[in-house]
C-alpha cells in the first residue's frame, strides 16, 4: 500500500505531485479501465474536468485530442477524469463532434 492510499484513520488522501497514482477500476466511455495495470510501460496524462459542456473543459478536450498522435509518439495515453455520468460524457462527445469548432478544429472524435 502506498502512503497516499489511506492514512491511519482510513481516510483517503489526495495524491500530491510526485506521488504514485492510486490503483482504481473505472467504468468509462471506452469500457472498463484498470489503473495502472492497463497502462504498464506507458506514461499517462490525467485530464480532469469538473463538468461536461463547459467552455474551458471542451476546449482543453479538443486540444488534447488534436495532439493525440504526438502523445502516442511519446508512449503516452490521456485519461479524462470526471465525476459525471457516462451518458452525459457521450452526449458531450457527440456535441463536440457535431456542433463545436474550436481553434480551427472541428469534428473532433
Amino acid at each position: 500500500m502506498h502512503d497516499c492510499d489511506l492514512n491511519i484513520n482510513n481516510e483517503h488522501k489526495m495524491p500530491l505531485i510526485g506521488d504514485m497514482a492510486p490503483q482504481f477500476v473505472a467504468y468509462t466511455t471506452n469500457g472498463i479501465v484498470k489503473f495502472p495495470e492497463d497502462y504498464k510501460g506507458k506514461w499517462v496524462v490525467f485530464f480532469s474536468h469538473p463538468l461536461d459542456f463547459t467552455p474551458v473543459c471542451t476546449s482543453e478536450f479538443i486540444m488534447f485530442q488534436s495532439e493525440i498522435k504526438e502523445f502516442q509518439k511519446l508512449n503516452t495515453d490521456i485519461l479524462g477524469l470526471s465525476v459525471g455520468a457516462i451518458n452525459s460524457h457521450l452526449a458531450w462527445f457527440n456535441a463536440i463532434y457535431n456542433d463545436i469548432e474550436f481553434n480551427g478544429f472541428k469534428n473532433v472524435n
